[in-house]
């Protein structure tokens, strides 16, 4: 299965897309912040990231500026992220991610949107 670097400040998300993924056997490296997110891509070489963009000191479209260019960052990163008002899916593809994912996640369907995220394109 496919290691998955998790940046989301929220321990109640955090918890459940941990249990979601590890159900599925996948193995989460979680971070609540972007301290120490290279350092944590280079020891983890991550296969997916998904990060929340609203996140304490640096957002997530800055921490991605700084992921693009680890010689360790996985092919995809993913915003997860509360903003899901009309154009936000477009912003954050505009801005650099490779997906997205609103949240509130439907549970039932998360276990799918990582499988079709974790595809090689």
């Amino acid at each position: 299965m496919a290691t998955i670097l998790i940046v989301e400040d929220s321990p109640d998300n955090m918890k459940l897309f941990t249990t979601l993924l590890t159900l599925r056997k996948h193995t989460v490296v979680p971070l609540t912040s972007g301290e120490g997110l290279l350092d944590a891509i280079e020891a983890a070489r991550p296969d997916l990231i998904l990060m929340d963009i609203q996140l304490p000191g640096k957002d997530g479209f800055e921490l991605l500026r700084e992921i693009r260019v680890s010689p360790y960052a996985p092919t995809r990163v993913v915003a997860l992220t509360a903003h899901a008002m009309t154009g936000d899916r477009e912003r954050a593809i505009e801005g650099g991610f490779d997906g997205y994912i609103a949240k509130p996640i439907d549970i039932r369907g998360f276990p799918d949107q990582i499988a079709r995220e974790l595809e090689p394109s």
